[in-house]
């Protein structure tokens, strides 16, 4: 008789992965759309406007398929650091996909669907610029 090792890998515990904080998800999150190449990454604190979640980003996305392979290494790179993804909408149209990260909420949108929906304007806190007028 041969006497053959298990195949099963035994995780040493400096590999096991460890949940990291929000801000922490919130640093791979806009790693990873740049890694990706997304478009104007804005990041919204979004705290005092609602409780369903702590940070929002919205990136822009220059092709459906871009769209989607944004959202796809968001998702995978989030997963990685022990985070999962509640929700994800529209990644079969691929022009606006959302991933729910629970405290932190992603948008990754084709340029006209951005522009058409303004979530910056309807999101963001800080005060309005104002343009000069024209006398």
């Amino acid at each position: 008789m041969i006497a053959t090792r298990s195949k099963t890998k035994r995780k040493s515990p400096a590999s096991k992965k460890t949940r990291t904080g929000p801000g922490a998800l919130t640093q791979i999150a806009v790693d990873a759309l740049a890694d990706m190449k997304a478009v104007n990454v804005k990041v919204l604190d979004v705290r005092k406007l609602t409780d369903i979640a702590d940070t929002m980003i919205v990136a822009t996305g220059n092709s459906d398929r871009h769209v989607k392979s944004i959202a796809d290494r968001l998702i995978e790179r989030c997963r990685e650091a022990g985070h999962r993804a509640y929700g994800v909408e529209g990644q079969r149209e691929g022009e606006w996909v959302l991933v729910d990260l629970q405290d932190l909420i992603v948008h990754v949108m084709l340029p006209r669907i951005r522009e058409f929906y303004g979530l910056e304007k309807l999101w963001d806190l800080r005060p309005a610029q104002r343009e000069p007028s024209v006398a």
